[in-house]
């Protein structure tokens, strides 16, 4: 498949999918739910008191992510509006797929947890991306750069590749080819 240098995606989603994997329902955690995610949002598993598959926001550790935006606003005239929040479940995606999402970290671990300025990450194409702690798509390993570090020091679960750049010609979008 050719990506054409400045793909634009029109409609009003977070997530747009090139090519499926596998995707399954799952339960998400009370956080999820009071919060709202994007589509494209990283997940991890967490533990659960009742017999259900429970995902919760990335925290760097992978799992997979979740297709839709908890209540995007494309789907207001539709009857999925609000299906999500209110059955508390979500599309989980792992395996290979081929996407297109603006839920990516756009300005680097240090710069947003600083009074200065805001730093733009730059992506290059086949540069392999993770999730950050706040389970959005990066190329930063965050973990070592938290006060203080996190024990579990560098964090290599490298879960992707980078297709294509977000940019402000592509609204934004980071095109990944997924390995979860």
């Amino acid at each position: 498949m050719i990506i054409p240098k400045n793909l634009k995606f029109p409609r009003d989603r977070d997530c747009f999918v090139l090519f499926k994997g596998d995707a399954y329902p799952v339960s998400v955690s009370q956080n999820m739910l009071n919060s709202g995610w994007q589509g494209g949002q990283g997940v991890r598993w967490v533990d659960s008191s009742k017999e259900e598959f429970l995902v919760d926001y990335s925290d760097g550790i992978y799992g997979g992510f979740l297709l839709w935006g908890s209540n995007e606003t494309a789907d207001a005239l539709t009857s999925m509006y609000g299906w999500q929040l209110t059955y508390n479940t979500a599309i989980f995606c792992a395996g290979g797929w081929l996407i297109a999402t603006r839920t990516v970290e756009l300005y680097t671990y240090a710069s947003r947890h600083s009074a200065g300025p805001l730093v733009p990450i730059t992506y290059r194409v086949g540069e392999r991306v993770l999730f950050s702690s706040r389970g959005f798509w990066t190329n930063e390993s965050e973990w070592e750069q938290q006060v203080p570090p996190d024990p579990r020091g560098v964090n290599g679960f490298y879960i992707g590749s980078v297709v294509q750049a977000p940019s402000a010609d592509n609204g934004y979008f980071i095109v990944l080819q997924t390995s979860i």
